[in-house]
């Protein structure tokens, strides 16, 4: 039987953000989001499969992760309860807002996002361990990303890698935790929003659960600049597509 075209667009989104993702600890729900929003899918709506296909792809990337020992425990257990905090207040802001009103603000937010990534592409992190401001961090970090469907990896990682805290264990620890933001997330829309638009949420997770382990086999390979290039720019052409459409420019 032959799949329909949307749903193998949802498996090679979730692919394609779920291998950039594990690779540098940022962009699945930024790449995933902007790709939604772009074929019409509400704002609220691409939150809720993005994070609801998240529990999936993040908790097989956090075990690869661990296999491949990527990650810091100590930044883990710092970054954990204050992410699940603020996903938790940001899923429950969002159910509350029009999505139609939000759809500008959000691809406004994504924009932001995508040139901070791409100056970060642009910039040397010397080593050192991170040890301050993590509370407050992780809070604001998965805040933004339940309500704009995604901003964890770009907030919280992009936040260490500047201040100087070894790649590996940068990305290694932030993907762990964000199966719990995720989670915590998922669970909010759940009780609110209900259990819906099951294709997309299937479709992302089979795409991202077979490139979660490539993604963390990569992180011990991939030079991150290249890449962080080529997320930003296409994070920033998705972000201005949705603005032209919502604003009549297209």
């Amino acid at each position: 039987m032959d799949l329909p075209v949307d749903f193998l667009s949802y498996v090679a989104i979730g692919f394609a953000a779920q291998l950039v993702d594990g690779a540098l600890g940022m962009a699945y729900g930024v790449t995933a989001s902007s790709l939604l929003l772009g074929m019409g899918v509400p704002p609220a709506v691409s939150s809720a499969t993005v994070h609801a296909a998240e529990c999936f792809t993040t908790g097989t990337s956090a075990l690869s992760h661990h296999a491949f020992g990527n990650i810091d425990k100590r930044l883990f257990r710092r970054l954990l309860l204050p992410g699940m905090a603020g996903a938790g207040v940001g899923a429950y802001l969002l159910t509350r807002v029009d999505g139609d009103m939000l759809k500008p603000w959000i691809a406004g937010y994504l924009l932001i996002v995508g040139a901070v990534i791409l100056i970060k592409a642009f910039r040397d992190f010397p080593p050192r361990q991170v040890t301050t401001h993590l509370t407050p961090l992780g809070f604001f970090g998965a805040l933004i990303d339940a309500i704009g469907g995604g901003g964890w990896g770009p907030i919280v990682a992009s936040n260490l890698l500047a201040r100087g805290n070894e790649f590996r264990l940068t990305v290694g620890s932030v993907n762990a935790v964000e199966f719990f933001v995720t989670l915590t997330a998922s669970a909010v829309f759940l009780m609110t929003l209900g259990l819906g638009h099951w294709q997309i949420i299937v479709g992302l997770a089979i795409g991202g659960v077979a490139a979660a382990p490539l993604g963390a086999w990569l992180v011990k390979r991939v030079r991150p600049k290249p890449m962080l290039m080529f997320v930003g720019l296409v994070v920033i052409a998705l972000s201005l597509r949705t603005l032209s459409k919502h604003f009549g420019l297209i």
